[in-house]
């Protein structure tokens, strides 16, 4: 049995609501005046699927655990999805084995400006507010947000929210299909943890899971998906004819396989007759994004062996995802070992919270265009080497590095240079990356001399940086280990970043689908800072036609 995980209200918009938003509250409102109260609360010897079953009744994000109306603790929806991902009976399993204990709290006299600072600096979504030891509400990052307001700027235009460069830690949007804990080194497909999907699941499943929002309950249900993807791996007849072109075009300008695949991708949906994901009805939707899924691997694959002077080779009927890809790059069916190693990689890679190429893909979906298109920019977003260009980059350092005897000294030079160490460090998590702890055990698992090697630089950098760089902690993120496993697989390194692409595209579509069914357009603005305005413009004689 699964603890349920609970959902946000569901809220009609109102047509005549202008919602504005700031960096800087308004100083005169305190905590209570946006805090929600009653509380749900929960005693700690409650059972989680009590607590569960309330949250889920009340439609809220947490529980305060009381003791005499003094919070103990508190239990939100992430501790749910933890404990759901650990696969125990939530009947027999107490509120205080997964609730935090001692819950930051503040006081209902508290600054907007206080509480916000509380829940950016701790990674909250939910703070208790106590008076005199007892708890009298709640305040959520929700609550903080909904009461924000725009405030206007020197020239009288309407201001906009001053969000730190490249929007890191704003929030955007909500989401059903998953997210990242930083802070907690964790990350989630719907109500599962990914790292665990990636050990039990097939990507099918997992790919069924974005899509449609539960796992195969069986094999007929598998089964059923299955048949429904198989006959959408083949590349369109009047797209066949266009591959040699694309892929030669690509060899002669030394160019990625990824400028090829964009290519590629917008032909398809072109042949296919893709609409404005504005103008068709959800069905048809799914139907352009599964096609899109489906023929990705197909493309890549077909564009790699064309840029080597081969044919392309037909998707096999028996096979699964990841297996029929190894299979249409090589020509031989892949060892199973090898070929659930490339799976475990695409499965832990298909999304990741609001990256570049994921927003990117939102972004124009939120215009009304296409599938194709939106997935045509998710690509060029990926193509940049910042994004998903690291795998082969990782590999290419161990190559550089050459021996166990040279670990140290290299990183060494290359932190005291202020050279980038390819593979570790994240933009969002703050330690262990848990794709990169479970790749390793994948390299483990199928062996060979580059990952003892690995494993040692890994351990060389941490030591490095502790040394020169105190108090630094960066650790190796998924690109580290997949790299090493990739090569074991036997996938040459030019394939890394589309295998990458391979199954983040299910990603990108579960995103797609999501952005259009509750579609506001994305337009952001900017701060000019430019001369003043206005000049005069100077005259200049315009020559007659």
């Amino acid at each position: 049995m699964i603890c349920p995980f609970p959902r946000p209200p569901a809220r009609a918009p109102d047509p005549t609501a202008r919602p504005t938003y700031t960096s800087t509250f308004v100083a005169a409102r305190t905590v209570a005046d946006v805090m929600s109260s009653p509380v749900l609360t929960a005693t700690s010897s409650a059972t989680l699927a009590d607590a569960a079953s309330r949250m889920n009744e009340g439609r809220v994000g947490s529980v305060v655990v009381v003791d005499g109306g003094r919070p103990i603790g508190i239990l939100t929806e992430r501790d749910l999805v933890r404990f759901a991902a650990a696969g125990h009976d939530p009947t027999a399993t107490k509120v205080s084995e997964w609730m935090t204990e001692a819950p930051h709290t503040v006081s209902p006299d508290a600054s907007l400006t206080e509480a916000w600072d509380t829940l950016a600096e701790k990674g909250y979504r939910h703070i208790p507010v106590v008076a005199d030891g007892q708890l009298v509400g709640i305040v959520s990052l929700r609550d903080l947000v909904r009461i924000a307001q725009l405030l206007p700027v020197d020239d009288g235009r309407a201001g906009t929210l001053e969000a730190p460069r490249g929007l890191e830690g704003v929030i955007v949007a909500e989401t059903e299909v998953g997210d990242v804990r930083g802070q907690e080194g964790f990350y989630h497909y719907r109500q599962y943890n990914a790292v665990e999907l990636a050990d039990k699941r097939s990507l099918e499943d997992v790919w069924r899971l974005l899509f449609d929002g539960e796992l195969p309950t069986g094999a007929a249900e598998r089964d059923a998906f299955m048949d429904e993807v198989r006959p959408l791996r083949i590349v369109p007849d009047a797209v066949r004819p266009l591959l040699p072109q694309i892929a030669a075009a690509g060899r002669a300008q030394d160019r990625g396989l990824l400028d090829g695949l964009r290519t590629a991708v917008s032909a398809v949906a072109q042949s296919q007759a893709f609409q404005p994901s504005l103008d068709v009805d959800a069905a048809t939707l799914r139907d352009n994004a599964l096609r899109v899924c489906a023929v990705t691997p197909t493309l890549i694959a077909a564009l790699f062996r064309l840029s080597q002077g081969l044919d392309p080779i037909e998707p096999h009927p028996d096979l699964g995802y990841a297996a029929n890809y190894l299979y249409m790059i090589s020509g031989d069916v892949p060892e199973p070992e090898r070929a659930r190693g490339v799976e475990q990689y695409q499965i832990t890679t298909i999304d990741h919270g609001f990256n570049a190429s994921t927003f990117t893909a939102r972004v124009i979906t939120s215009t009304g265009a296409d599938v194709g298109a939106a997935v045509v920019g998710a690509i060029g977003a990926l193509s940049g080497p910042l994004h998903g260009g690291a795998p082969s980059r990782a590999l290419d350092m161990l190559d550089a590095i050459g021996t166990p005897d040279n670990a140290e000294p290299w990183i060494r030079h290359a932190v005291e240079t202020g050279g980038r160490i390819m593979g570790f460090g994240h933009r969002v998590y703050k330690t262990d990356d848990p794709r990169s702890v479970f790749m390793r055990t994948v390299a483990e698992r199928l062996g060979g001399d580059k990952v003892a090697f690995a494993k040692q630089v890994e351990r060389t950098v941490v030591e490095v940086l502790a040394d020169l760089k105190p108090g630094r902690h960066l650790y190796a993120n998924v690109e580290f280990y997949a790299g090493v496993v990739m090569y074991r697989c036997g996938l040459p390194r030019q394939m890394f970043t589309p295998t990458f692409a391979s199954s983040r595209v299910i990603g990108w579509c579960a995103n797609i689908l999501e952005q259009s069914a509750d579609n506001r357009i994305i337009r952001p603005s900017a701060r000019y800072v430019g001369p003043p305005p206005p000049q005069p413009v100077p005259t200049v004689a315009v020559p007659s036609s």
